[in-house]
């Protein structure tokens, strides 16, 4: 048979090189999913829910955060090629963390203030946001 003069390269080198992004990609994954879990139960430990209602809405609030404020912040300071090792990507496991404290605390706060105004009116509560707003000067 006659060689048309192509030569194809062994697949043995391409397939290492995707192994070893494999194992980054979900080595990131459990790692980041870690992260997220932990800041769940570090928060609901601090100050546990009243209801499970709560619970839900908190937790999934938490896990969001989590998730898109840690992405959120590994872009915006430029930091994704901590990914390339695993010291970097433990550290951008406690960036993932720290953006979830402040899901829990937003969501408490809107069910504590939802709590203390739930006698009153619409109307009456907007009022008192007008005025408090008058007085501020703003």
């Amino acid at each position: 048979m006659k060689s048309t003069g192509i030569t194809m390269s062994e697949p043995g080198p391409l397939t290492a090189a995707g192994g070893i992004a494999l194992y980054k990609l979900g080595a990131f994954g459990f790692v980041s999913g870690f992260a997220m879990v932990l800041v769940a139960a570090v928060v609901m430990a601090m100050t546990l829910p009243r209801t499970v209602r709560e619970f839900c809405v908190a937790l999934i609030s938490t896990l969001a955060f989590s998730a898109g404020g840690g992405a959120f912040v590994v872009r915006w300071l430029e930091i994704g090629h901590w990914a390339q090792d695993d010291v970097g990507m433990i550290a951008l496991s406690g960036v993932v963390f720290i953006c979830g404290l402040p899901g829990w605390l937003l969501v408490r706060s809107l069910f504590a203030w939802s709590e203390a105004k739930k006698d009153r009116q619409i109307t009456e509560i907007v009022d008192a946001v007008l005025e408090a707003k008058r007085r501020a000067g703003v």
